[in-house]
């Protein structure tokens, strides 16, 4: 069986895949249509524009749908602590440190030596846990 960590890391890298693709197609037409001489200036913007897009993709599907793209595909959901879906103060608080790479690199080491948990501090400051799918149906059955 795959640890959680294991999982959880596999599910970000899906998600920032994702993220990835879809920028880059967004850049290339907006290079094509806004700017067709000046093909590669739109990339000047991405420092911007990522940040932006990734608290909408998380923040939007985790709160209406409990889960990304990643999560989804190895059959991980968020949660809050009481088992309930997770607000949107909460879905914005719990992805703050995924706005880039060392963020939610220190995010995840501080709450390996701080505390007992698998989540990152964010995550419980949020009160939310990620967890497996099968976890949630085992519980109501």
């Amino acid at each position: 069986m795959v640890s959680m960590f294991k999982k959880r890391t596999l599910a970000y890298l899906v998600d920032w895949f994702v993220i990835s693709s879809i920028l880059s197609i967004l850049a290339q037409v907006l290079a094509i249509v806004i700017i067709p001489n000046s093909l590669f200036i739109v990339y000047n913007y991405f420092i911007f524009l990522l940040p932006v897009f990734i608290i909408f993709y998380f923040v939007l599907l985790e709160k209406n749908k409990g889960t990304t793209i990643g999560k989804d595909i190895l059959d991980l959901k968020v949660v809050s602590e009481d088992g309930t879906n997770i607000s949107y103060k909460q879905a914005i608080i719990r992805n703050l440190s995924k706005l880039y790479w060392i963020p939610i690199i220190l995010d995840f080491i501080i709450a390996r030596f701080a505390s007992d948990s698998d989540e990152r501090i964010l995550g419980q400051r949020s009160k939310t846990m990620v967890v497996e799918k099968e976890d949630i149906q085992k519980q109501w059955l």
